[in-house]
């Protein structure tokens, strides 16, 4: 399985031409092939006979396509870019590509730059003027600062002064020859052709033109010119480049190689954590910085009260971080469903935070219940994946998810990544309000870098999975069961089982089997029992013998090593262990996997299942 792209949740789409033709083209027809990775803003920069000219626009890519046909842009160098905002609402101002002061220069970018606030700051006092409010538009301003009259050497002065991650695309009025473009965990494919060569972000832009690529590795930095590309490392010496031609189709191609897109964004979610975790955690790794919430310490201690409130896989992630939140910060917290809460008159106080969580930031119920508590005076806080959505407009606060668009229906990345916004917020309040000791704070901070490779671990047992979704696939029935927060993800787990495979699901608590849910239990229906809470692990076992005694077939998901539960169980999937505290998310994507084949084996349309849409925002 080609798994290169789509595992990067900065999900800008980047595109370059030089060659013969008239860019503009080139640049539209591949953009085009990537709104999929962002369609808030789009933009192109081509370098002219006389200058170098810039179109952007917010909206789809379309709205751009207009103003070009419009007024053309005649140049055969350019770049474009389609966005997908991380920092910024979407606006003609903040769409990619940037300049800076003098225009000479143009850059579009796919990622984030941890450090851009002080390079911002520098950069200001030196007399600079900024347009946009993008981490971006640093890089378009630090070129102009230290251009040297070569292209290439100033690119490498400069990215030694910025942080994060990035794929960057840059061309020069001055030098309207080439291009130059750099890959730090960010996603960047060159493609060679006849006296004309191409960039981009995914290999699906590219293949109405050449199959011919080179995708970049970590730290490789390429200079297109109309008569080819030579590659160098960030030391500026020259690294050997081997093409490989591209066999696929485009459409198979635009899915990274996936079958599904809920294939490619369930493997995209190591990347997503790892993205989601950037820039929120203090460098030496021993505590949580959120420059989004501008908080005091005395404005915390005012919180007596969260209440949470969403809808669907929103609420399910909204139960573990009620979770988290009380073990960390000793709040309280109560989790509402949207779609309830806005109708009832809940009781708030003036110090009530409410704790809006949506991942398109449109979801009707939730920006109702938004509104709300807004009428009441309360602040409200929001998690969410899209930047210029309304909720992230309307709240006084907003952590974003940095998953990107997800196209499937079913909801994955983003529930991973509001899992990690969530426990950044609860170690964040426990830390400001000292509930939990130093020592503490840096166990649970070094276990979170941990998680993405430990994803990666979890996605190895794919195989196994699809085995046992197969014979799944063939009941009507299925059983969820789980203690403590392991419930929590039995919830989702049933979900996204009933609404891909359409094969009837419930999440049950453990320890309520006998309070009604035996009866359901019958011969070899499949029960699911997640035993990951190591203080609830003996009742666990017990309600696992109870579904057992009456012949179910049990698939038990449990903690790497545990030899003790297959003694109990038919089947056992194991994940690597880690803090009992963050098993949701290496729980979430066996789950998700086991959903996804059993859609597979009944021939379902994985990623636009029946009388479902992606968002509800309608009531």
């Amino acid at each position: 399985m080609l798994t290169w792209m789509g595992v990067w949740a900065f999900m800008c789409g980047i595109m370059g031409y030089i060659g013969d033709r008239q860019a503009q083209s080139v640049l539209l027809s591949g953009l085009n092939k990537l709104e999929y990775r962002g369609y808030d803003s789009a933009g192109v920069a081509i370098a002219g006979d006389a200058e170098l000219q810039v179109e952007k626009s917010v909206g789809r890519l379309a709205v751009l396509a207009d103003h070009l046909a419009m007024s053309p842009i005649v140049g055969k160098v350019g770049i474009g870019h389609t966005r997908w905002a991380t920092h910024g609402r979407p606006s003609d101002e903040n769409a990619h590509p940037h300049t800076a002061c003098d225009r000479e220069f143009a850059v579009v970018h796919n990622g984030i730059i941890e450090n851009y606030l002080q390079l911002k700051e520098h950069l200001l006092s030196r007399g600079h003027r900024f347009t946009s409010e993008t981490d971006t538009e640093v890089v378009a301003h630090l070129l102009e600062e230290y251009f040297t009259g070569d292209l290439f050497s100033t690119v490498l002065r400069v990215i030694k002064e910025i942080r994060g991650a990035y794929a960057l695309a840059v061309v020069a009025e001055k030098e309207p020859e080439k291009i130059v473009a750099v890959r730090k965990h960010s996603p960047l494919v060159v493609g060679f052709g006849d006296g004309e060569q191409f960039l981009a972000s995914d290999i699906p832009a590219l293949l109405d033109y050449t199959r011919e690529v080179h995708i970049l590795a970590e730290g490789e930095i390429a200079v297109l010119t109309k008569d080819g590309i030579a590659c160098y490392d960030l030391a500026g010496e020259p690294m050997t480049v081997e093409p490989f031609f591209v066999t696929w189709d485009a459409q198979a191609a635009e899915k990274g190689g996936y079958a599904h897109y809920m294939l490619k964004e369930i493997y995209e979610q190591p990347k997503a954590v790892r993205d989601t975790l950037s820039g929120r955690l203090t460098e030496e790794g021993r505590g949580v910085v959120l420059p989004e919430l501008a908080w005091t310490v005395e404005e915390i201690k005012k919180i007596d009260r969260i209440h949470i409130v969403a809808c669907g896989t929103s609420y399910h992630a909204g139960l573990v971080g009620k979770a988290a939140i009380e073990q960390l910060a000793r709040i309280p917290v109560d989790v509402e469903v949207a779609s309830e809460y806005r109708y009832r008159d809940p009781i708030l106080s003036a110090d009530t935070l409410i704790l809006v969580i949506s991942q398109s930031g449109e979801t009707a119920d939730t920006l109702a219940a938004l509104r709300n508590a807004k009428a009441c005076g309360n602040r409200v806080l929001a998690i969410t994946n899209v930047v210029g959505s309304s909720v992230a407009r309307e709240a006084d606060d907003v952590m974003i998810t940095w998953a990107g668009p997800e196209i499937s229906v079913a909801s994955t990345k983003a529930y991973t990544t509001q899992l990690i916004a969530l426990y950044l917020l609860a170690i964040y309040l426990g830390q400001s309000l000292q509930v939990i000791d130093a020592v503490f704070i840096s166990e649970l901070v070094h276990e979170m870098q941990t998680l993405p490779q430990k994803l990666d671990d979890v996605l190895e047992t794919a195989p196994q999975i699809e085995k046992i979704a197969q014979a799944f696939s063939t009941w009507d029935d299925a059983f969820f069961l789980g203690r403590g927060i392991d419930y929590f993800v039995a919830l989702e787990g049933a979900l996204k089982y009933k609404e891909i495979s359409y094969i009837h699901a419930e999440a049950y608590p453990a320890g309520e089997l006998k309070h009604g849910t035996l009866a359901l239990i019958v011969e070899q229906v499949p029960v699911i029992a997640l035993v990951t809470q190591d203080v609830l692990y003996e009742k666990s076992l017990s309600n696992i013998k109870e579904v057992k005694a009456r012949d179910a077939y049990v698939l038990g998901i449990a903690w790497a090593g545990d030899d003790e539960i297959a003694k109990s169980v038919d089947r056992v999937l194991y994940v690597p262990r880690t803090m009992s505290f963050f098993a949701p998310v290496m729980l979430i994507a066996p789950l998700q996997l086991l959903a996804y084949y059993a859609s597979v084996a009944r021939g379902n349309d994985v990623d636009k299942p029946r009388n479902l849409a992606k968002s509800v925002t309608v009531e």
